[in-house]
């Protein structure tokens, strides 16, 4: 498995590759951006680019541009050799890895001149909550898709909302390449896995729990003929207020596409839930069916 410092470094290897390839079906290139610290939800989506790719390159990057002042990006978890290992193992071909200087000249807390920002899409959910997160998560994907020039890229559905915004993103921009989003992985227990839960205390990590009984209440009720976003909406309070220790960010039903709230769950409608556990902020969500 190779690993790459700089965006010529990744361009030449990923057109090299096409070159011989070339007229070759099912040999195409994909990419999974991540920022590290990879769990097994990382790993479902690399083996879902190498079932469908020849060529699976992993970015590791923890994006400054994508927190807030008050965030966590100092003390965001890092493990670069472990996570080159489990990219290894489920099937990557290269590890990009490029110092903050490389994606940002001059660095990502000089003054930038451009930003890819997502109208409309970039102030709902976890924008309203967190602004300028999804400025910074369109500017770096946007920078990864370039560097990579893969055809799928790979994201997971527990982050939903930025996969709304990175498709569109992606659309706008023609950039030529498909966005695949995988299913949710989770523990045992339900808990939705993120790069975070590290951050739990075990009486946290009890806790964290009600994101995902919230969740699974709300799907069990649209499984019963409910459709109105109000009803299921209050469910899933009722759900938070059993856990008082939890506080609650947002709790909606909205199109998956444009992020707006609905008033009925539609098929395909997305109802998101962003709640903090402690210090530590999660996200669960589930495509109403």
């Amino acid at each position: 498995m190779e690993i790459f410092r700089t965006v010529a470094e990744l361009r030449q290897w990923s057109r090299e590759f096409r070159c011989e390839m070339s007229g070759l079906d099912g040999k195409r290139i994909g990419l999974v951006p991540t920022m590290g610290a990879l769990h097994a939800g990382h790993a479902s989506l690399i083996r879902a680019a190498a079932a469908e790719c020849g060529q699976v390159t992993v970015s590791i990057f923890v994006n400054p541009t994508q927190f807030g002042p008050q965030e966590d990006f100092a003390h965001y978890p890092r493990s670069f050799e472990a996570d080159c290992a489990l990219a290894e193992a489920e099937g990557a071909s290269a590890i990009f890895a490029p110092a903050v200087n490389e994606l940002y000249p001059g660095g990502a807390f000089s003054p930038i001149a451009t930003f890819v920002d997502v109208e409309g899409l970039g102030a709902r959910l976890d924008g309203a909550s967190r602004p300028g997160h999804f400025r910074g998560v369109a500017t770096v994907v946007a920078k990864l898709l370039i560097a990579a020039e893969p055809d799928k890229a790979y994201f997971g559905q527990k982050d939903a909302a930025q996969a709304a915004v990175v498709r569109r993103m992606a659309g706008d921009l023609r950039l030529g390449v498909e966005i695949v989003v995988c299913p949710i992985v989770r523990e045992v227990d339900g808990l939705a896995l993120s790069s975070r839960n590290v951050y739990l205390s075990h009486t946290e990590r009890v806790q964290a729990l009600a994101l995902s009984r919230a969740v699974g209440k709300v799907e069990a009720l649209v499984a019963s003929g409910e459709r109105g976003a109000e009803a299921l909406i209050a469910v899933a309070h009722e759900v938070f207020n059993s856990e008082p220790a939890v506080q609650v960010d947002y709790v909606a039903v909205v199109d998956w596409e444009t992020l707006e709230p609905r008033d009925s769950a539609d098929p395909g409608s997305l109802f998101a839930v962003a709640a903090y556990v402690g210090s530590t902020r999660l996200i669960d969500n589930a495509i109403l069916r």
